[in-house]
């Protein structure tokens, strides 16, 4: 099976395709924008596939990236992703960046448990634990940097993802640590998908509410109807 997989869950915008039967990426494009996934992530698509030979119809799943991670980034990759799913009639896979990155990180240490952490201001931390098996043991999830602390220190785990360096250093110990990005690398969210059973279909990962909001000052107030003229 050939499978496509697509990421916008941070400044990347990334599409592979990976061949799942021969376990190997086959092609890949890779731009790092900070914004604008919505405008460039079709040529995207487009130049992987080129790249690999195969056109659309050749697919047989989807992969994408559910976060945590960019609130809008989240939105345009998982909608496209549906939408080819949709038009090919093909299932969609949904990878979260917690577990691309454990898996990262359990590749570099093999049979130890992985803690996951993204840095998502505001002093919160989204993050999950993984066990030597890369089993869940806990989140996805909100957490303090204490809260990481101390996880990483009882499962005496590697450390993965953007906080890294942050549990480390309130730790005020050194830990073995795995990737310190905001994603993983788009062939690892292709080959996880790739052993998955296909399911509900992906929606994002969204452990908070976005940061925007409406104004205050351009709501109208409401005119009680008892008091009009």
């Amino acid at each position: 099976m050939r499978l496509l997989a697509i990421d916008c869950a941070a400044s990347l915008c990334a599409a592979c395709v990976y061949d799942a039967d021969a376990g190997k990426e086959l092609a890949r494009e890779v731009r790092d924008l900070g914004k604008g996934h919505a405008e460039h992530l079709m040529d995207v698509i487009e130049t992987a596939l080129r790249g690999s030979g195969i056109g659309y119809r050749d697919l047989g799943a989807v992969a994408v990236s559910i976060g945590p991670g960019s609130f809008t980034g989240l939105r345009v990759g998982v909608s496209t992703a549906r939408g080819l799913a949709l038009a090919l009639k093909i299932p969609a896979i949904g990878v979260t960046t917690l577990e691309a990155l454990a898996a990262e990180g359990a590749s570099a240490f093999p049979g130890r448990p992985v803690l996951a952490a993204l840095d998502a201001g505001r002093e919160e931390f989204h993050a999950a634990l993984y066990d030597k098996m890369l089993a869940k043991t806990y989140g996805p999830s909100v957490a303090t940097v204490s809260e990481l602390v101390a996880m990483a220190i009882v499962a005496e785990a590697v450390l993965v993802g953007t906080a890294a360096p942050r549990i480390a250093a309130a730790a005020g110990r050194p830990f073995d640590t795995g990737p310190i990005a905001a994603t993983a690398d788009i062939a690892t969210y292709a080959r996880l998908a790739s052993a998955k059973k296909p399911g509900e279909k992906p929606k994002p990962l969204y452990l908070r509410g976005a940061d925007a909001k409406p104004q205050a000052g351009f709501i109208l107030p409401r005119q009680d109807k008892g008091n009009e003229l």
